[in-house]
């Protein structure tokens, strides 16, 4: 346990004055210098609340049919209420010292989830409910109108499968981080599949021992929904679509009330056909979608079929609430990667892989994947998952996004058993590999990560040697990186397309792409580079410096971010005489991200993994200035580093199996010397 400094003094009392508000606290920590945080995370282990009392038992999983009478839940008294409030807010807090968010994440995330600072109201709790005086009703009951909130809640739509396998200990550590994130000011709306085999008994059966779970927490509780989705449609046939009509929401506006009282639905995944029929299991994929559409005030349909009131006039659609996540909690866990078995993708830029990530999960006809096996089932649902959170993303805005992992990752947390804190060690949280560079080796939740950065929990361009799991095998495996973040992202443009040609030196008085040919916008990207490094470039000293030896340029989006590469000789040497000796240095000329885009929807990591994975696989090395901030960012990721003496330049490579002495290195550090910057200010003169 650290001690209580007198620095700290003010930051605890604050903290026991709190009395449970959440976000105002929230507000003042990650206002907080990184140093004041990791020192805080062992302080804050002394202020443990009293025992809390047991907590309702979580009926067994069964699949056996519910009784007629539902059991009541337990009544905690005020006393209880505000103990559990106190535990839930304190380790909400740890959550967030264990987060380590940049200033830039801080300022994201509190501009979006806490708009008013410290003097706003405490997340996760309802708007005021009052409405209008209404009307008098006259002849048959209609359906509510409740007035459109000017602010909609933030909303996160979860599909949890197969919780009927799950242990309590997981059940009950899903419904403490859906509790956090409702504190952290993103309520979930919980969707229940038991599969398609299962019934409704069974359905039901596991939607209560959820609401028993959520409501063991800090009140607001939980508000179990049936009967929520109108019209049916069957688990087999042609892939669930979001353009799909075959069901609606139709639920009197408790949908709506719940989120305005701060409470988490759980839908569990059935419908109705008619008003007669009783509701049965459906087909989740398509459940979610429907929930998506209704919720982001995309339910478009002429038709009430399904509708407790058909001749009611339907009213047209209207935001219920902001669609921020579609997470899928799947024992499966995140998209596989090809190749390398128990790995998972740590962000899915849709744009640009959603095509070759299906035909890797499928596989062609006749492939061992599409055989009918235990392996093939397990591509499919991987397929399936892929497919839901595309066909959803496809509809929210841009800045939305999708989480898929396992159940376990979503329930870890690094809180003991007792209630305290587990810091880890030096030795923990640093260790040394991949050619002697600092590996990563962090746990963290993936879905309180994913909120406070808006990122995966480790970087899609970090090499797989630097994500260290508890094993220390060097694998991005387990519990703590199993989780795939899904993005609509960007398109990306690459030329020329490695797909149809390898990058390779071009001859010597052979054709080879130039900045000026027409398939390259060169005043945008001439803005790109101005904007991301803020400075003037002289357009024509650089067009006179690369053109002859350009190796090829990545655009993401329209110019939101680029890549020009060059094959540069040493000094000493011509181009024939490099191209003759296989001496021509692959080298990164400028790597630039507009500022808008800095920091968020992954632009730098889609550009170095096209730049590494299909442009330069064998390594490709470049300089930056030692006082440069991005450093931190080129260390984690380059295979070798080091500083050039005499100049203001370090030089980094991806190249693996070199050391400083090493032949290929000294050509590198001949380029990165020698290569002349294309600036009008001209204060490259001082490098």
């Amino acid at each position: 346990m650290g001690c209580v400094t007198a620095s700290n003094v003010n930051w605890i009392r604050s903290w026991k004055t709190a009395s449970g508000c959440g976000p105002c606290l929230l507000f003042d920590i990650m206002s907080t210098s990184r140093g004041q945080l990791r020192s805080l995370s062992s302080t804050v282990s002394c202020l443990k609340p009293s025992p809390s009392p047991r907590r309702p038992a979580i009926l067994p999983a069964s699949s056996a049919p519910w009784p007629a009478s539902a059991p009541r839940r337990k009544l905690s008294s005020p006393s209880e209420e505000r103990i559990k409030q106190l535990a839930l807010d304190r380790e909400t807090i740890v959550s967030v010292l264990e987060a380590s968010a940049t200033k830039r994440d801080a300022k994201g995330y509190l501009q979006k989830y806490i708009p008013n600072g410290p003097g706003a109201k405490a997340l996760g709790t309802a708007p005021s409910t009052e409405q209008p005086t209404a009307q008098k009703e006259t002849g048959r009951q209609a359906k509510p109108n409740l007035t459109t909130l000017e602010d909609p809640p933030h909303v996160a739509v979860v599909k949890l499968r197969c919780p009927q396998y799950l242990d309590k200990a997981t059940i009950v550590g899903v419904a403490k981080i859906l509790s956090q994130l409702r504190v952290l000011g993103l309520l979930s709306v919980l969707v229940l599949d038991c599969g398609p085999d299962e019934t409704r008994e069974t359905l039901e059966s596991q939607a209560w021992n959820l609401c028993e779970a959520l409501d063991s927490f800090s009140k607001p509780g939980c508000k179990l929904l049936q009967n929520v989705v109108a019209g049916y449609r069957q688990t087999s046939g042609d892939s669930p679509s979001v353009f799909g009509d075959q069901m609606r929401v139709d639920d009197l506006g408790r949908l709506e009330r719940s989120l305005r009282h701060g409470l988490i639905p759980v839908v569990p995944s059935v419908a109705r056909r008619d008003d007669i029929s009783p509701p049965q299991p459906v087909d989740s994929h398509q459940f979610v979608l429907t929930l998506t559409k209704y919720l982001a005030g995309m339910q478009f349909t002429s038709e009430s079929h399904g509708s407790q009131y058909p001749d009611a006039e339907t009213p047209k659609p209207r935001k219920i609430a902001s669609v921020e996540r579609i997470i899928i909690l799947d024992p499966l866990g995140g998209t596989p990667v090809p190749g390398r078995p128990g790995a998972s993708h740590r962000f899915v830029n849709l744009e640009q892989e959603y095509d070759t990530l299906l035909r890797h999960l499928m596989g062609p006809e006749g492939s061992p994947l599409a055989q009918k096996d235990r392996r093939s089932v397990s591509a499919t649902i991987h397929a399936s998952n892929l497919d839901l959170v595309k066909e959803a993303l496809s509809i929210l805005p841009s800045s939305s996004s999708a989480l898929i992992t396992t159940p376990l990752a979503a329930a870890s947390t690094n809180i003991t058993e007792s209630g305290g804190l587990t810091a880890p060690s030096s030795e923990e949280t640093v260790q040394f590999g991949f050619d002697g560079m600092v590996t990563t080796r962090t746990r963290q939740n993936p879905l309180l990560h994913n909120l406070l950065t808006d990122k995966p929990v480790f970087s899609s361009s970090l090499p797989v040697k630097r994500v260290q799991d508890d094993g220390g095998n060097g694998t991005d495996v387990g519990p703590p990186s199993a989780a795939t973040l899904v993005k609509r992202g960007m398109p990306l443009t690459i030329y020329p397309d490695p797909r149809v040609q390898r990058w390779s030196p071009p001859e010597p008085g052979g054709s080879r792409l130039r900045l000026t040919d027409t398939c390259i916008d060169l005043p945008r990207l001439a803005y790109l580079i101005e904007d991301s490094f803020n400075r003037k470039l002289d357009v024509q000293h650089y067009l006179n410096r690369v053109n002859e030896n350009l190796a090829g340029i990545i655009v993401a989006g329209e110019y939101e971010g680029g890549a020009i590469l060059t094959w540069e000789q040493p000094e000493g040497l011509d181009y024939r005489t490099a191209y003759e000796q296989g001496r021509l240095v692959p080298y990164l000329d400028k790597f630039a991200v507009l500022k808008s885009r800095q920091g968020s929807g992954g632009v730098a990591d889609i550009l170095f993994n096209a730049m590494v994975g299909d442009c330069f696989p064998d390594g490709v090395c470049w300089r930056s200035r030692k006082d440069n901030p991005v450093n931190k960012w080129y260390f984690q990721r380059s295979a070798g580093t080091c500083e050039l003496s005499g100049s203001n330049w370090t030089m980094f490579w991806t190249t693996l199996g070199l050391d400083t002495r090493h032949p290929t290195v000294k050509d590198y550090e001949s380029v990165c010397r020698t290569v002349e910057p294309s600036w009008s200010d001209k204060k490259h003169i001082l490098d």
